[in-house]
């Protein structure tokens, strides 16, 4: 079973929504997999928990 995990800053549930359906069916169509063992999930984190360059995101936002 085909397990993907999507790692980002929050998103609506609509987007997610189309993702993982898009997501499944680039699966389905490259793996052959079964639809319902392809499996997605959704790690959401915030500005203040993710840092690129050694500084949080926060912290580069709130300087522009």
């Amino acid at each position: 079973m085909p397990n993907i995990t999507i790692q980002q800053m929050p998103k609506t549930v609509e987007q997610k929504r189309e993702l993982a359906a898009r997501i499944t069916d680039v699966l389905v169509d490259v793996y052959k997999a079964p639809a319902e063992t392809v499996h997605v999930w959704f790690q959401e984190v915030t500005t203040e928990d993710y840092a690129a360059g050694g500084q949080l995101v926060a912290d580069k936002l709130a300087k522009k």
